[in-house]
């Protein structure tokens, strides 16, 4: 009788454990992917005077997120622009962007994103909202993502690569950034674009 009890025990436990691994593989692991600073361009876009479309750039950004192409489940993502690094193509007109008139650089160097949900569409994109700090200030916002290609990279590392593109419009004012919105001599909406491909970690 107890030799019959053991083996239904051990028995029972083998099925747990096969059970276990099986959710296992179901629902697997969002793996941790890394931004690769040499392919991530963040740009953005102004109105000036209402004549113009003033495009910039960040020349500095880093970021990293946990994401199971399988599931579309994403979590755990932030990214982080270096204020600083602003780029005009324009001396004058970038140590003026730099200072406390907009992004007051030297006081907030840092422009950080933290995603907090993703709504995927389907395999190739979705909603990603998350919280955008900017001046020392946090809002929400909403970016549109489109999953260009998740493949292994044809050279060089040869890493399971994704492509992403993203992008939102925000009020520069909501963070309190107001300089020269008097008579749209500095448009107050903001177009942010992220292009990046992350490697898996």
């Amino acid at each position: 009788m107890q030799t019959l009890y053991s083996n239904t025990c051990r028995k029972t436990l083998v099925l747990m454990a096969a059970l276990a691994l099986g959710a296992g593989s179901v629902h697997g692991k969002a793996a941790e992917w890394e931004i690769d600073p040499e392919h991530f361009s963040i740009g953005f876009e102004v109105g000036h005077i209402g004549f113009q479309q003033q495009l910039g750039l960040f020349l500095e950004g880093s970021g990293s997120f946990h994401y199971d192409p399988e599931t579309l489940e994403l979590s755990e993502g932030r990214v982080e622009v270096q204020a600083g690094s602003v780029f005009t193509n324009h001396d004058r007109r970038d140590n003026h962007v730099r200072s406390d008139d907009f992004l007051d650089a030297s006081n907030h160097p840092d422009i950080v994103f933290v995603a907090t949900d993703y709504a995927p569409r389907d395999e190739n994109g979705g909603t990603l909202t998350g919280d955008l700090t900017l001046l020392g200030n946090t809002h929400p916002v909403e970016l549109d993502v489109t999953i260009n290609k998740h493949d292994t990279y044809p050279f060089g590392h040869r890493r399971e690569t994704l492509g992403v593109s993203a992008h939102t419009t925000i009020q520069r004012s909501r963070w309190g950034m107001d300089y020269a919105l008097a008579d749209n001599m500095v448009g107050d909406e903001v177009i942010l674009r992220f292009e990046f491909e992350a490697l898996r970690q």
